[in-house]
């Protein structure tokens, strides 16, 4: 069996989620990083991951890693990697990203070039051949510079994980699913507990947790860019992959999820959202303000992503929008309630102290996870 090194990037501050959903794949780590995490897998982990997943971006098979501070370094040790292994003569092959940090090597544009023209060098010497007709199945590659450290790498994903395919209808500033599936992770909150979000948007939170709850393989239901490598991988690990997620799944499951929003048109498309994710019978959806949350039950979970304020306009109201957010949580019986925002008083007029604060990063937005902890339920008596 060949045992590969495959790599995962995930949201800043989010490694520690992606790596327990690693562990529970099944695989071993060999190291984690910031922004990723790095695992040992054959062919049929390349699948898994994929499919499985929830909070890794995208799935990236190391190809070979090497110091540079010279571009003809860079062009000899890309050269000396055995492209032949993975792509073929017809491949389609290019440099789709370049990232350099703290590097001599900076330029990612000469960087992109430099790393072209020797895989060209290199697969024009093995298959004597001067060019190529790239008409085949595509082999993008990833660059990452670090401290000059090269680590070059194939995606294997294409699109990026995020795209789990449910969300067309999108609402103004929305979370991506794998952020919005880490933070579900980061809370105590599993299928069988009350899960509230009063600013709902796109039905991101809810949508996940719904699929969380029924056991659904985030990516059991788009494709993927190594799907195509037909000398590689076989198809049957794909299928079989997506035959073990079905197996996993149960619809049937009973859920208490529910997401709000002002603004009837953002709850339609939520809705519609969730029917293309096929979790729309798990969730309730309802145009409802945030002064009208409430819940009878106790020990739930309020778990939200509120307006930051990002317009002046808009940050004139946050005071008053946070404080009513505050005054429904307080009035909620022994609820916890965990606040993605970027917005640094939150917790000033949510009118308690966070127990857990968490710095998050949604793409180049520097946000706060604020966890605001109830007790936790009695222990059920068997029997």
């Amino acid at each position: 069996m060949e045992y590969m090194e495959l790599i995962a990037p995930c949201h800043f501050g989010l490694e520690s989620v992606l790596k327990r959903e690693i562990y529970d794949l099944g695989y071993e780590i060999s190291c984690v990083e910031d922004g990723r995490v790095t695992f040992l897998g054959d062919w049929e982990a390349i699948a898994r991951a994929n499919i499985f997943l929830r909070s890794a971006e995208r799935i990236l098979l190391k190809a070979g890693t090497f110091q540079a501070k010279t571009f003809e370094e860079l062009f000899q040790e890309t050269k000396a990697i055995p492209w032949e292994r993975h792509i073929p003569k017809d491949g389609r092959f290019w440099v789709t990203k370049a990232t350099s940090v703290k590097s001599t090597l900076f330029s990612t544009s000469d960087i992109q070039s430099i790393i072209k023209k020797a895989m060209v060098s290199r697969l024009g010497e093995v298959y004597h051949q001067e060019w190529f007709t790239e008409e085949g199945a595509a082999f993008p590659v990833r660059a990452f510079l670090l401290k000059d450290q090269v680590t070059l790498t194939l995606d294997t994903t294409g699109e990026s994980l995020h795209k789990r395919g449910y969300r067309i209808y999108k609402s103004k500033a929305p979370l991506t699913e794998t952020l919005a599936s880490a933070l579900l992770m980061l809370t105590p909150w599993r299928g069988d507990r009350i899960l509230v979000d009063p600013f709902c948007g796109s039905g991101t939170f809810p949508i996940e947790a719904a699929m969380m709850a029924a056991h659904m393989a985030p990516g059991m239901n788009r494709s993927f860019l190594a799907e195509s490598w037909s000398g590689l991988m076989d198809r049957r690990l794909w299928t079989d992959a997506v035959d073990e997620a079905h197996d996993q799944m149960n619809l049937q499951v009973e859920t208490d999820i529910q997401g709000y929003d002002l603004d009837a048109e953002v709850v339609k498309s939520a809705r519609e959202n969730a029917k293309l994710a096929g979790v729309d019978h798990l969730i309730h959806f309802q145009q409802r303000p945030v002064s009208a949350l409430s819940h009878p039950k106790k020990y739930g979970f309020l778990i939200t992503n509120p307006p930051y304020g990002e317009r002046i306009e808009e940050k004139e109201n946050l005071p008053a929008l946070y404080r009513e957010l505050g005054e429904r949580f307080a009035s909620l019986d022994a609820w916890s309630a965990y606040i993605i925002t970027a917005y640094e008083d939150a917790p000033k007029y949510i009118g308690r102290k966070a127990d857990k604060n968490r710095k998050i990063y949604n793409g180049m937005m520097k946000t706060y996870f604020y966890q605001f902890l109830g007790p936790k339920p009695p222990r059920r008596k068997d029997g």
